[in-house]
């Protein structure tokens, strides 16, 4: 007995060593050991900017990034724009701040507020069912009463809708369906409006045919007219047009191949052109007297109108209408939003009170550390103390270490003394050595199958959160699925 606890010890300290050892240098391969902040909390923007000028190229470098667009808002004023990379990789062409990017799901935020202008105008009612409004199109048939479906559900995402297809892309001049064409075939309810959250690009586009039909004009140019250029968007523009000076860059994917520029037939929830200086203006808007909305219009955009937000919860509080909402260590409050799409990847975060924010766009999918990082170092300087997003680098120490743990159970498991041990021990008082055989034939088919569905996936969150760790867990998964079927068939 006393030899077996011995052993049992032993084995515990060679897995505790062995997973320590490996997590350091899986961390170290893939560069989630943290960089060091060089610029202490409330320094002068000269010092901050600096730091960003050396660390933006490492991090592009080391998350594969072709390029990013920067721009910081300090004290209610845009004080400086940057960037960093290439547009597009193949020609070499150099990415710049005038480059008007895909913004993706940031576009709801625009979009919101178009909306909560009608509302204002007396135009539409929050609380009324969008079909009051609707008069060239109505609901395909649903599970559930579309009645419940009001402004106010799609604003905050919980009239139970469905996410919609994210992955067919048109060239621009491709023909494609029309807004409504797409509507009828994705606006089916899928659980019952007002019970919970559930993200939803459909019910954004659901709100581009409300303000088409409400104002009798087209939603770009009611946009255009209404909501970018009153608020100094100049760059900006719902319709992709070939005269876009610089053209917007390519966008590249999670293996890193290159996508064109794409056009999608719904423009509300994802489809708004601009570069980062159009963004923090429009960040701007919220901290300023502006002509668009009143101050009790814009409380309303950032007031959490969904608590129970899923998977996003883990970084945000709340969704607001068309902005994720936080509250930060030092009391403020935090709204901000983020874009994922075909090789593009953006994020604005604003603190109103303070009238701060920082505009991050990048044309790669494998963005999200990077954004993470830099949220973090802003969010240090700005005296913020931390940033909801910047749990995404705590998370990587966190799949550093379990792919250590994978590695070291791998090792002990091909460690022969160590494979004996087991069997000596279970054919003495434990578990009968048919029984772990097959324990560990089912646990390694269990994660093979696993892996190999992974695999077929065309989308895979915790693949886009962590682009590069994500490989080192499937390999090390697959590793630990290969050694404990050998030691079960041995």
């Amino acid at each position: 007995m006393r030899i077996q606890r011995f052993g049992r010890a032993r084995e515990l300290l060679w897995f505790i060593l062995l997973s320590l050892l490996l997590g350091s240098l899986v961390m170290l391969l893939t560069g989630s050991l943290s960089l060091e902040r060089d610029v202490r909390a409330g320094a002068p923007l000269n010092d901050f900017q600096a730091q960003l000028a050396e660390r933006v190229p490492i991090l592009l470098k080391q998350y594969r990034i072709p390029g990013c667009s920067l721009a910081l808002v300090q004290d209610g004023e845009i004080v400086w724009s940057e960037a960093y990379g290439y547009a597009d990789l193949d020609r070499g062409r150099v990415l710049t701040a005038d480059t008007p990017m895909r913004v993706q799901s940031i576009s709801k935020s625009v979009t919101a507020w178009a909306v909560m202008k009608l509302v204002e105008e007396g135009a539409i009612e929050l609380d009324a069912p969008i079909s009051r409004y609707l008069k060239s199109w109505q609901f395909p048939e649903s599970p559930y009463s579309t009645e419940g479906v009001t402004i106010r559900r799609l604003l905050s995402h919980t009239a139970g809708l469905p996410l919609g297809d994210v992955f067919t892309l048109y060239s621009p001049g491709q023909a494609m369906p029309s807004l409504r064409e797409k509507l009828t075939r994705e606006t089916v309810l899928t659980q019952e409006p007002g019970t919970a959250f559930s993200y939803s690009n459909t019910g954004y586009n659901l709100l581009e045919l409300l303000i088409e039909e409400v104002t009798g004009q087209g939603f770009s140019e009611y946009m255009q007219a209404e909501i970018l250029l009153p608020l100094g968007m100049k760059g900006a523009s719902f319709d992709w047009s070939a005269s876009m000076t610089p053209p917007p860059p390519v966008g590249y994917g999670l293996n890193d191949a290159p996508i064109p520029t794409y056009v999608y037939p719904e423009k509300a929830s994802g489809g708004l052109f601009a570069t980062a200086e159009d963004i923090a203006r429009f960040t701007l808007a919220s901290m300023h007297n502006n002509p668009v909305l009143n101050a009790d219009s814009i409380a309303q955009l950032y007031s959490p109108a969904s608590h129970d937000i899923g998977v996003y919860g883990v970084v945000f509080d709340a969704y607001g209408f068309g902005h994720f909402v936080e509250t930060l260590p030092n009391g403020a409050r935090s709204v901000s939003h983020g874009g994922q799409g075909s090789g593009i990847m953006t994020h604005m975060q604003v603190v109103p009170e303070t009238g701060d924010a920082i505009v991050i766009l990048t044309n790669s999918q494998r963005s999200w550390p990077f954004i993470a990082y830099l949220l973090s170092d802003w969010a240090h300087w700005r005296g913020f103390l931390a940033i909801g997003m910047g749990k995404i680098v705590w998370g990587r120490y966190g799949l550093s270490a379990a792919v250590g743990m994978l590695l070291s159970a791998s090792l002990l498991l091909c460690w022969r003394p160590m494979t004996a041990f087991y069997m000596r021990q279970a054919n003495g008082e434990n578990a009968k050595p048919r029984q772990m055989r097959w324990m560990r034939l089912a646990i390694s088919f269990a994660l093979l199958g696993i892996l190999a569905w992974s695999v077929s996936q065309k989308y895979l969150f915790l693949t886009s959160v962590f682009p590069v760790l994500s490989v080192w867990l499937g390999l090390a998964t697959l590793i630990f699925a290969v050694a404990l079927l050998l030691s079960a068939v041995s």
